[in-house]
């Protein structure tokens, strides 16, 4: 008689079956996992998207920024988002640097961080970049901080930035700028936290001077 078809009581099953049915809970429990992580991959995606996603494009591409929600009359919720250590003030970002360079190599410091000397337009930005200077300490008589103004080129004052520049909308200490000749860069001039010249603190100097600076860039919108 014929046995080869036939597997006796107590005997062990082919192996090929044995590794069958080893698989078969570990393929379920891959298939789960694998279910499992497209869907928190879909919930991350829509999670993500709109604002809240452009926010972390920035971060990622740009790390150190820091963005505090902004809502605008008739407008939806936004970002805005400025460097972080820079202060925000209107539609600008402001740095003021803890070490010294002339006016020159202040500029390139300035161009290197994506931004330029400050320019300043207005009187409310004058009043809140002397305020902001006035509260750093050091123990100088009197602290001296770069802007974007300059007359090295023709002698004639001109912004960094190309905005046309305005006597009317400057602000000089009383007799400044004097010596044009050899003082062809401008700095705001402060004494001490208690300082109550807001504006009129601009004086021109030699551009060799080593001073502090302030940097400006636009805020960011997303």
């Amino acid at each position: 008689m014929n046995h080869r078809g036939r597997v006796s009581p107590g005997t062990a099953a082919p192996a090929e079956e044995r590794s069958c049915s080893w698989l078969n809970p570990w393929v379920f429990l891959v298939s789960v996992l694998a279910i499992k992580t497209a869907f928190v991959t879909i919930c991350l995606v829509v999670f993500l998207h709109g604002s809240y996603g452009q926010y972390k494009t920035l971060l990622q591409n740009a790390t150190g920024w820091c963005c505090v929600p902004s809502v605008s009359a008739g407008k939806k919720e936004s970002w805005t988002c400025c460097p972080k250590g820079w202060k925000h003030f209107q539609k600008s970002c402001y740095y003021v640097s803890d070490d010294k360079m002339p006016w020159a190599e202040s500029v390139q410091n300035c161009t290197g961080m994506g931004s330029h000397l400050v320019v300043i337009n207005s009187k409310a930005e004058q009043e809140f970049l002397f305020n902001l200077v006035k509260g750093v300490f050091t123990k100088a008589y009197e602290t001296k901080y770069y802007i974007g103004l300059t007359a090295y080129e023709n002698g004639q004052w001109q912004w960094v930035d190309q905005t046309p520049y305005k006597k009317a909308a400057t602000f000089w200490k009383p007799g400044e700028p004097n010596l044009l000749f050899a003082e062809k860069c401008a700095a705001i001039h402060v004494k001490g936290n208690t300082d109550a010249n807001t504006f009129s603190n601009w004086n021109n100097i030699l551009c060799f001077t080593s001073c502090y600076r302030i940097c400006e860039l636009a805020i960011k919108f997303i």
